[in-house]
Parts: C-alpha cells; structure tokens; sequence
C-alpha cells in the first residue's frame, strides 16, 4: 500500500470510530440522564454533564478530522501542481530581449550602451 492509500485508510478508520464513540456517548447520556432524574443526586448531574462535554469534544474532533484531510489533499495538490511562481533575476534589458524572442508582434530596438528601449508597433503595411 502507497502513503496515500495509508493515509485514506486511517482516515476513514478514525472517522468510524469517531461516529461510534459520539453514538455510544448519546446512548450512553440518555441512561444517565434518565438515572440523574430518578435519583435527583447532585452527582449524578455531575456525571452527566461530564458525559456532554466528553461528546461535544469527539465531535469537535471529527470536525478538526475533516480540517486535517482537506489541509491534506491541498497540500498534496500543491505538490503535484509543480511550479506556481516564476521568477526573472535580470535586467530589464535581458527581460525585453527574451520577451522579443517569444513573441514578435511589434519591433522592439535595445540600445544596449544607453540602456534605452525604443517600442515601435508594426504597422498594418509592413
């Protein structure tokens, strides 16, 4: 198995389980509830407020899960995607000459001793 496929694996496995600890923590906070009622005990009230606060946090949890994947898969389009910024070190003189040599629509003279760059567009004649 890849990395990627490691990856998708533990995810999905810890999504899962995530789901069964928040369904068995609800399940788990309706009984205690009913029991806190029957008993009026101030602990017992404790103990189910204990039991809301374990919920909430495993689905806080599975929502930092969904963070987690979706930073993943943009950092491994990122990767994939190669070379985003393109950068020129030079003068403007070497800038003018290499964009002359992709494209040619208009003359363009570069006075190299002056460092003078006259633009001449191409009229319809020539």
């Amino acid at each position: 198995m890849s990395d990627s496929d490691n990856e998708k694996n533990d995810l999905e496995f810890t999504r899962q389980t995530y789901y069964d600890l928040i369904q068995k923590g609800q399940e788990s906070l309706d009984e205690m509830m009913n029991i806190a009622s029957a008993l009026e005990h101030p602990r017992a009230f404790e103990v189910v407020a204990g039991l809301i606060k374990n919920v909430s946090e495993v689905n806080d949890k599975l929502i930092d899960l969904h963070k987690k994947k979706n930073e993943l898969s943009r950092n491994t389009q990122a990767l994939e995607g190669g070379t985003t910024n393109n950068l020129f070190v030079g003068s403007t003189v070497e800038l003018q000459r290499m964009l002359q040599d992709i494209k040619e629509p208009e003359a363009i003279n570069i006075k190299d001793n002056e460092n003078v760059i006259e633009f001449n567009p191409k009229s319809e004649d020539d």
